[in-house]
């Protein structure tokens, strides 16, 4: 009996399933970070900053994606030295049959980082890392659609909001030529610049999203989601 009482619990808990596609624009959060050319502009190699921070997927029907990620890390040794970090790539992404997604760049993404207690406080850097995402799923929440995406080692990313149906994202093309280092850039909004950054060259940094806010976790089993906010 009260197996059967639980049983009924989780299956009223449970959201539904909403569809069997990620197309379009989604974002964490607040939706303060959204994909397109309001948050990266490769030509110039400029980002315009967010008011919060947050993760932002957009994906086309016919296998183009764009993702926009704004983040600080803090440092437990010294609480003054914060980290930010804006990453902007977009490329092709294949489903496979498992039901994970390659994520392969175009060649021209680029990403900030900022640590004032660093020996260079302020550079540029190319980023161009094929990702994988080991499961994805759509749920239809009291707040509207919602999606999950979980990275290469099942860890799940901030869920993400529905934004629009229809992908929001710079051209699906490379839109800069990289030639092995990456010219600064000088001036940006927010007090966040890149006056004195590094042009570096070869060894690209790899993208951590482990604070990037909100955490949520389907429970595939039961057939619950959980959000922690």
């Amino acid at each position: 009996m009260l197996f059967s009482a639980l049983i009924s619990l989780l299956a009223v808990a449970a959201p539904a399933l909403a569809q069997d596609s990620f197309v379009g624009t989604w974002s964490s959060g607040s939706g303060a970070v959204v994909t397109g050319s309001g948050f990266a502009n490769p030509g110039n190699l400029s980002f315009t900053y967010p008011k919060n921070t947050g993760i932002s997927y957009s994906f086309t029907s016919d296998g183009f994606y764009e993702i926009a990620r704004y983040r600080f890390s803090s440092n437990a040794s010294q609480p003054n030295c914060i980290t930010g970090v804006m990453n902007w790539v977009h490329g092709t992404y294949e489903t496979q049959p498992n039901g994970s997604v390659v994520l392969t760049p175009f060649g021209d993404g680029y990403q900030q980082i900022q640590n004032p207690c660093g020996a260079v406080s302020n550079f540029i850097e190319n980023y161009n890392d094929t990702e994988l995402l080991s499961a994805w799923a759509v749920y239809a929440e009291t707040t509207g659609q919602r999606l999950y995406l979980y990275s290469y080692d099942g860890s799940p990313l901030a869920p993400q909001n529905l934004v629009s149906t229809t992908p929001n994202m710079l051209p699906t093309q490379r839109l800069r030529n990289v030639t092995g280092q990456v010219a600064s850039s000088s001036g940006s909004s927010n007090g966040l610049n890149t006056q004195n950054a590094l042009a570096v060259s070869g060894s690209e940094r790899r993208w951590s999203v482990e604070s990037a806010g909100l955490v949520g976790t389907v429970l595939a089993g039961a057939g619950v989601a959980s959000l922690f906010l």
